[in-house]
């Protein structure tokens, strides 16, 4: 019965402090993805790669259909043409190609390059949206709920209406 009685207020005092801490530090979920793609400013973002993206693959296009061309034209001379003249011809479209996967390459870097600058200040300012009202509201952690988000349960309050509210959007 001693022994009842001590693990009744061992429970008791257990479950207070679990009330206390879990009073201690609220926490709330939101999805980032989800805020980000409603930004208009996210849209605009995507809008200006796309015609970017749009741009460096008609530039490697015409060179790759100029290439195809002369390659055809080459292919179709080679028998009137001496051996020294069709290995320059070699050489020069390989050099094409090279600098067709050089192109290619280079366009790649410069999208990824201009995607961080544009995206850097929509990131940041969903970052001051987000603590804002998570400050607001009282809230001491906020989970990203996206999958693989690092969270497990989401059954704290969603913020997104909340922060897509104070965004205008």
């Amino acid at each position: 019965m001693k022994h009842l009685k001590k693990i009744a207020v061992a429970l008791v005092l257990f479950v207070a402090a679990t009330g206390f801490v879990n009073a201690q530090s609220k926490v709330a979920h939101i999805d980032v993805t989800q805020l980000l793609s409603a930004m208009p400013a996210m849209k605009a973002a995507e809008a200006e790669l796309k015609k970017l993206s749009e741009t460096y693959n008609a530039d490697i296009e015409a060179v790759m259909t100029e290439f195809q061309n002369k390659a055809t034209q080459y292919q179709n001379e080679a028998a009137s043409k001496s051996k020294e003249e069709n290995e320059k011809r070699a050489v020069e479209l390989q050099g094409i190609q090279k600098n067709i996967g050089e192109a290619q390459q280079s366009a790649q870097r410069e999208l990824q390059k201009k995607q961080a600058e544009l995206f850097e200040p929509i990131s940041n300012e969903a970052k001051a949206a987000i603590e804002k009202v998570a400050a607001a509201q009282g809230f001491d952690y906020v989970l990203d709920a996206q999958a693989g988000g690092g969270v497990i349960v989401s059954k704290g309050k969603d913020l997104l209406a909340d922060v897509k509210k104070e965004l205008g959007i």
